[in-house]
């Protein structure tokens, strides 16, 4: 019998993939390692693959897509309605496939490297912007401790620091 839809649940080390037949009735549910899951869809005919959209989803995507799947992402909240019983790989991945089927399920579209590589870049300036601004955030509280008060801002924390300290070349 012919798989119309494998789930996949994705994890670090071990990947539980559950294959559907026609009337969403389960063929298969096991366990694999990471070593075999390429291997394991190499030797599947073309056919849908679903997974969460999580950490690695975008990457097995597109590994899955060379291999001639189909494949799409489910954002986590559409699927937890679906787990039945513990919350266990075994059942995260027939709650994968039973939300695929659902008819207003909204797919994430696999991004491609180059799209996560720019994500990646805005992700860790907005981590730079946020420890800068707690920094400055953290300064201009320890100089109110001692009556040096700082407006907002690291141009004017900058300021008021050159002048604190003396040193008029570091309020450019």
């Amino acid at each position: 019998m012919q798989c119309k839809t494998i789930g996949l649940d994705l994890a670090k080390n071990t990947f539980q993939v559950c294959g559907v037949g026609e009337h969403s009735t389960p063929i298969f549910n096991r366990k694999l390692k990471r070593n075999q899951l390429v291997q394991f869809f190499a030797q599947q005919p073309p056919t849908t693959v679903v997974m969460e959209a999580c950490y690695s989803a975008h990457y097995w995507g597109r590994e899955l897509a060379k291999l001639g799947h189909q494949t799409k992402l489910i954002p986590a909240q559409h699927v937890t309605p679906f787990v039945r019983g513990n919350k266990n790989d075994h059942n995260d991945a027939l709650a994968i496939v039973e939300a695929s089927q659902r008819p207003h399920v909204r797919f994430v579209p696999v991004k491609s490297e180059y799209q996560q590589e720019i994500l990646s870049l805005h992700r860790v300036r907005e981590r730079l912007q946020r420890n800068r601004t707690s920094l400055v955030n953290q300064i201009r509280g320890i100089l109110s401790e001692f009556g040096v008060i700082a407006p907002l801002g690291v141009k004017h924390l900058r300021a008021k620091l050159a002048h604190v300290i003396g040193d008029t070349s570091c309020s450019q």
